[in-house]
């Protein structure tokens, strides 16, 4: 009997009473998965944050600013060694990309992946992903001042509050 003859045995779970969840995923060809969208705007918000251009991240990866944009539109994966080389990069743990994370991108294996376009648009209108929003909190943390920044946050509370459209 040759090795060739032998079939190979399949492994068993050592304790079949835990369950195995069976994630069903169907990738939609020319549509960005959920979860790749939602890791690259975290890295796009980190990086920002930060200051960096993404030619600067690219350059700290060795990658391409393009490449760099590619993630962070989610249009290409990120791999787990190269979040991993990001966080470093970052000053982030890699459960950093993953934060935040909406229930219903969490439960996607429940319904088809990939967002389309007036998903994508939703996103897109998200307050937290705009430029705005980022260099404001980026001026917020440059504020030396501990006892200054909180007035400048307290105002800023006291302003939404009176919910004056202009």
């Amino acid at each position: 009997m040759s090795s060739e003859d032998v079939k190979p045995r399949r492994r068993r779970s050592t304790n079949p009473s835990i369950p195995v969840h069976k994630i069903t995923r169907r990738r939609v060809p020319g549509v960005a998965d959920p979860v790749d969208i939602h890791v690259g705007s975290r890295v796009r918000l980190r990086r920002t944050l930060m200051g960096l251009s993404q030619e600067k991240l690219g350059e700290a990866v060795g990658l391409t600013f393009q490449q760099i944009q590619k993630y962070e539109r989610g249009a290409n994966r990120i791999g787990a060694s190269r979040m991993f080389d990001l966080s470093k990069v970052l000053d982030v743990p890699v459960s950093f990309f993953f934060d935040d994370m909406p229930e219903d991108v969490k439960k996607r294996d429940a319904a088809p992946t990939g967002l389309d376009d007036q998903e994508q648009a939703k996103l897109e209108r998200d307050p937290l992903t705009r430029r705005e929003t980022l260099e404001l909190v980026r001026a917020y943390y440059n504020i030396g001042s501990t006892a200054v920044r909180k007035r400048v946050f307290e105002l800023v509370k006291s302003l939404a509050k009176s919910g004056d459209p202009e």
